[in-house]
């Protein structure tokens, strides 16, 4: 499943990880499930920060919908609940 959109999921992120970047944080692509939620791991700074859950959704989760409607949920595997 992956596979079929890895290119377009990685064009969707392009136009956000300058933004991540600036603030110390990335994102790698995980996995893509059957029911079609991007699984993605927060880098950096992102991985602890506070935002990175806002960050995810309004940003990150945004992109992609915009980019592939396929894609009905993002989620982080990673980020550290304080």
């Amino acid at each position: 499943m992956l596979d079929q959109y890895k290119d377009q999921i990685e064009k969707a992120l392009d136009t956000i990880r300058p933004y991540l970047e600036a603030d110390g944080g990335n994102v790698k692509i995980v996995d893509l499930s059957k029911d079609m939620v991007l699984q993605l791991e927060l880098t950096g700074a992102c991985s602890s920060c506070p935002m990175s859950t806002m960050t995810l959704k309004a940003g990150v989760e945004e992109a992609i919908k915009k980019a592939i409607p396929e894609i009905i949920r993002v989620e982080a595997v990673n980020i550290e609940v304080a």
